[in-house]
């Protein structure tokens, strides 16, 4: 079974987020989105809310798991859940060189890991999490980027 891990702190998660998701899930027999706690980014949502968001986008795919993780190495992650490959999203030629670090370290760390990039579909391109959390921080409309259920919760969240 190949199985490829999508790590980040989806915070919240995103169509462009969605959208690597499933086309990973045509090149591996499983995907496993680690949701990294990322305290130094003080997420919006704690890991559990995240997790649940994500569990209810893919609920009827089985080729999905989503883990919680935190004060571990990606690679190690991996490695638990005998996965040959790191999924990374880029967006823009400024995601590259911090992608490049950090898939040049892993390597390091762990030869046999291979990390793949994909870019989202052009329309998702500009899509971030940090955006859509300002745009919903101010009452914009983040339809277009979240899924339903994720819009509620960050309308839920600003709203008190």
């Amino acid at each position: 079974m190949k199985i490829a891990i999508y790590p980040g702190s989806f915070d919240p998660i995103t169509f462009g987020h969605i959208d690597i998701v499933e086309r990973a899930c045509a090149l591996f027999d499983k995907v496993i989105l680690g949701v990294a706690e990322s305290e130094s980014k003080k997420p919006l949502f704690d890991v559990a809310q995240r997790i649940k968001l994500i569990e209810s986008i893919f609920k009827d795919n089985p080729k999905i798991e989503v883990l919680g993780y935190s004060k571990k190495l990606t690679v190690d992650l991996a490695r638990e859940n005998n996965a040959i490959a790191i999924i990374r999203g880029l967006r823009a030629v400024a995601d590259f060189e911090y992608e490049f670090q950090l898939a040049t370290m892993n390597r390091s760390l762990a030869p046999d890991i291979e990390s793949i990039f994909f870019t989202p579909k052009d329309t998702l391109i500009y899509v971030s999490s940090s955006l859509v959390k300002e745009i919903a921080q101010f009452g914009g409309d983040v339809s277009r980027f979240v899924t339903p259920n994720v819009k509620a919760a960050l309308m839920e969240k600003f709203s008190s």
